[in-house]
């Protein structure tokens, strides 16, 4: 194998693929990146048997050629190389990298042992890579990060037509995100569980251009730009998400975001592990108060529209944050029952995009 390829396409590529190797790889040639060069330009592929990642690039190839070389080294030679076109030529078990006057020799790993990667799945339909991206942040943190619930660390993908839903739950709260997209057949409807994380990394990563979503064979594909990820899917069993967050609401609170966000910081500073921001709703205005402990305690005032009953309610602070990190207006709707349940917090307007349930804590 011997090609040239330009020092920042290789870079930017080799780190893309990285990115999904595995921190404990089960076998030593999972912690490889494979290189094969073909006549039409370069492809590098990772794969741990649950998430793969494949990236193509133009380069010159003088001989085609496949090589496997370990990742991460090959991550970090390659972000620190000269600004001068890359080559890599094969001799036996090395791979010589050579990039103006640096030379580096890796050791491969045996190319034969790499698993074959899934097929991509037959695209199923299309959306703009920065709303993918927004509406996959907006969700994923409700997610749960214990892997001993598998359910709770997926995001939820409901497709009818030209209609999405994206839903997460960790069993504190629960977050869900509408959008439109461009499906292949407008009949399509599907229901699946893909992982949180891989979505919120597909997201970053194929912000620009447009994202091609497919599904088939227990696995989702995703494709921008000459880059595609797979992931294997997670168990489809999934709470009734749409009832929880369908209920009526006597009193509902509008503030501006930002201010209402800012305050909320300031006053946390005081609150302790595991305690509550008090949120004291009266007309005109919410008061936030926070501590009491042995740190001290925080108090500030918000303008606020309320329509119902003068109300209290507690949350945890980053629960909240989390929430209102969501909203895409200027400003934000808190629907509320009473001080005991739980509290939804919404986009501005009587139709939102994005809904935030969050369970309130005991006011003390």
């Amino acid at each position: 194998m011997k090609f040239q390829v330009n020092r920042d396409v290789l870079a930017d590529a080799v780190a893309w693929t990285a990115r999904t190797l595995p921190s404990r790889p089960a076998v030593p040639v999972l912690s490889g990146i494979l290189l094969e060069a073909l006549d039409d330009g370069l492809t590098l592929s990772a794969f741990d048997y649950d998430v793969s990642a494949r990236a193509s690039v133009d380069a010159e190839v003088a001989e085609p050629g496949r090589a496997l070389i370990p990742g991460r080294v090959l991550a970090e030679i390659t972000k620190s190389l000269p600004a001068e076109p890359v080559e890599i030529v094969t001799a036996g078990s090395e791979a010589v990298l050579t990039c103006g006057s640096a030379e580096f020799g890796l050791l491969t790993l045996p190319v034969d042992d790499f698993p074959t990667l899934p097929a991509l799945p037959a695209a199923t339909g299309a959306l703009g890579g920065g709303l993918f991206a927004t509406a996959v942040a907006q969700v994923a943190a409700a997610a749960s990060r214990d892997d001993a619930l598998p359910m709770l660390t997926g995001i939820r993908v409901d497709i009818d037509g030209v209609q999405v839903t994206l839903a997460a739950t960790d069993r504190y709260r629960i977050a869900a995100r509408d959008l439109l997209w461009h499906p292949v057949r407008d009949d399509t409807a599907v229901s699946v569980m893909v992982p949180a994380r891989v979505m919120v990394e597909v997201g970053r990563s194929l912000r620009s251009g447009e994202v091609s979503i497919g599904f088939g064979d227990g696995i989702a594909g995703f494709e921008c730009a000459g880059r595609a990820t797979t992931v294997r899917l997670l168990d489809e069993q999934f709470i009734d998400y749409r009832s929880r967050l369908a209920e009526e609401w006597p009193t509902y609170a509008e503030l501006q975001l930002a201010p209402f966000v800012e305050a909320i910081k300031r006053v946390a500073l005081v609150a302790e592990r595991h305690t509550a921001v008090r949120l004291s709703f009266t007309r005109g205005q919410v008061l936030i108060q926070a501590g009491g402990g042995d740190i001290g305690r925080g108090a500030e005032a918000v303008a606020a529209e309320l329509h119902g009953e003068d109300i209290e309610i507690a949350f945890q602070p980053h629960f909240l944050l989390d929430g209102l990190a969501g909203v895409q207006t200027e400003t934000v709707r808190i629907n509320m029952a009473s001080s005991t349940r739980p509290a939804l917090i919404t986009d501005a307007g009587d139709d939102p995009a994005f809904r935030y349930l969050t369970m309130s804590l005991r006011v003390g």
